[in-house]
């Protein structure tokens, strides 16, 4: 799976819990299924006109494997055609709603297309999607969010676009995304990879609502109140209005941004930067950039000064 990784783990650090190199997870059921395999990563409930799909894929952080992929979609199309149903909540357990790609499948375009085919199912939906967020939401994860027609932010939530500082870029997210955000904060955020809370995250049009320190649930509850109100020609008639140049943005770049996510994501340079990240150490192009510093004498004439600052990495 393309765009981001921060792999799965937590927002910033890689998954430590007892998992193989391979991405399976040590332990098995009776019946011989790993834990994992004997639940779903997507739960569905529905109640009052509202279907909750909820991330539930804890040992890689809700991270965007294709089987997640697989089963959200699904359950996307399964709400799309319920007539009961007016709108989609898109929640998460843990602390992390989405980690982005999930490193331990390799590269592909397949992986890059199915992110783009996941993307759009949300914006056709004929149902609004809400998301409501109380997590890390990093690099690929951002796509979700930028897809999703509304979407609230409480405590413990914080974002990332990470992709730069892995030798990547967010480029399959972009087409939900760039139309909807502040774009002199989109360039800062794209570029630098930093961290950014729940009220700049509101600010700059990636959320619609944000208490960074309160419930998100209060925030929606009237949202969901006035979804429930809708009838479902209003809601997807509206719908198809705000979400039309999302939908031109697939049209046009869809392919060609799934081909250069799945280059980026097998270069030597991405191969590197995802090393480094699951190795927890700053990759070769920061300790370049250190090693110039150090090498530059400061206005003193004292060789190596600028270097005690220490480098300036990546947060991991």
């Amino acid at each position: 799976m393309t765009d981001g990784p921060t792999t799965g783990p937590t927002a910033d650090r890689p998954l430590n819990d007892g998992r193989k190199a391979g991405g399976a997870t040590a332990g098995a059921t009776a019946d011989g299924l790993t834990a994992d395999a004997a639940k779903p990563f997507v739960r569905s409930d529905s109640a009052r006109g509202i279907t909750t799909l909820t991330l539930d894929s804890p040992h890689n952080r809700n991270a965007l494997s294709s089987r997640l992929v697989a089963e959200l979609r699904e359950a996307l199309a399964v709400a799309g055609r319920d007539d009961r149903v007016r709108a989609v909540l898109l929640t998460h357990t843990g602390t992390t709603f989405c980690a982005g790609a999930d490193l331990s499948e390799p590269p592909s375009a397949a992986g890059a297309s199915g992110l783009v085919d996941l993307l759009r199912s949300i914006v056709e939906l004929p149902k609004p999607v809400v998301a409501r967020v109380t997590g890390h939401v990093r690099a690929g994860g951002l796509g979700l969010l930028g897809a999703c027609d509304i979407s609230a932010a409480g405590r413990g939530a914080s974002f990332a676009f990470t992709e730069a500082r892995l030798g990547l870029a967010p480029a399959v997210i972009s087409m939900p995304l760039l139309p909807r955000l502040d774009r002199r904060a989109a360039a800062r955020y794209y570029l630098t990879g930093e961290r950014f809370d729940a009220a700049e995250a509101a600010r700059i049009g990636l959320v619609t609502l944000a208490d960074p320190e309160g419930d998100a649930d209060e925030a929606l509850a009237p949202v969901l109140d006035g979804l429930r109100r809708g009838s479902p020609q209003g809601l997807a008639e509206s719908k198809r209005l705000v979400t039309a140049d999302v939908l031109r943005a697939f049209d046009r770049d869809g392919e060609a941004l799934a081909a250069l996510s799945a280059r980026l994501f097998a270069s030597e340079e991405a191969r590197e930067g995802m090393t480094s990240f699951l190795e927890r150490r700053d990759p070769a192009w920061v300790r370049q950039t250190a090693s110039d510093a150090e090498a530059i004498p400061d206005a003193t004439g004292d060789e190596g000064a600028a270097g005690n600052a220490g480098p300036a990495g990546a947060s991991r």
